[in-house]
């Protein structure tokens, strides 16, 4: 009967909004409390439903994911390609500022992507993670819809990938505000603030640079193009060249 239940398509879904809300009404009591960003708290939120589930049913938690996953989830996961899109909005609101400082938007968004690569690979070399580990952190500089394609191509596992995108999108949300006041980045670096928020925090970098104003946030929905772009274009070759 469980088992049944967790096929129906209905169910993904459900488990999935579930988790987002109570992320929501928890985010919302705590005053903005960085744990309980909704994204987190529904990551959370499912993996404990599908490992109870699995043991319930006396199964795996992959084999049970694979259920939520295909009938329904996969639904949910759908919405991610749109909202990707949807980040052309404040860019169009704000395409003069794209537009007098593109080249150099561009060079350092692909500098910087190509120095995380190699920070990625000595990280992950210093706590003795597997090829397949690696090859999936490689590309959480993308946002997620990106970065899990690319992680599958190059021989990672995209459900790193998916986990790293999102923690990488909590602490950048949790730490922004210091430091932009660390690293004294007033007023006068707008532009680099909404580029180092979108580029690092992904969509909910992006929600956090809108909130300090719409070249901040124009600025970070064109990292995160431009970023996502340039993961595709250099974790395959720097695997292939690098990861051998």
């Amino acid at each position: 009967m469980f088992t049944q239940s967790l096929m129906l398509p209905y169910t993904g879904i459900f488990i999935s909004l579930v988790g987002y809300l109570l992320g929501m009404w928890l985010f919302k009591i705590s005053h903005g409390f960085f744990l309980f960003t909704p994204l987190l708290v529904g990551m959370v939120f499912g993996i404990a439903v599908l490992a109870i589930w699995a043991k319930g049913i006396g199964s795996t938690t992959a084999a049970v994911y694979t259920k939520y996953y295909l009938p329904g989830g996969n639904i949910i996961f759908w919405f991610l390609n749109p909202a990707t899109v949807a980040f052309a909005i404040p860019l169009y609101r704000r395409n003069d500022i794209f537009k007098k400082y593109w080249l150099d938007i561009v060079l350092t968004l692909f500098v910087g992507g190509f120095i995380s690569l190699f920070g990625i690979q000595m990280v992950s070399k210093l706590f003795g993670l597997s090829r397949v580990s690696t090859a999936a952190m490689m590309p959480q500089a993308a946002t997620t819809a990106v970065a899990m394609p690319i992680a599958k191509g190059v021989g990672g596992d995209p459900a790193i990938t998916a986990m790293a995108c999102i923690i990488n999108a909590v602490i950048i949300y949790a730490l922004a505000n210091f430091l932009i006041k660390v690293f004294r980045l007033n007023k006068t670096s707008r532009v680099g603030n909404g580029l180092a928020l979108g580029s690092a925090g992904h969509a909910v970098g992006t929600a956090k640079a809108l909130q300090l104003g719409s070249i901040e946030g124009a600025m970070a929905s064109v990292a995160v193009v431009v970023v996502s772009l340039a993961m595709d274009i250099l974790v395959p070759l720097y695997v292939n060249l690098f990861m051998k």
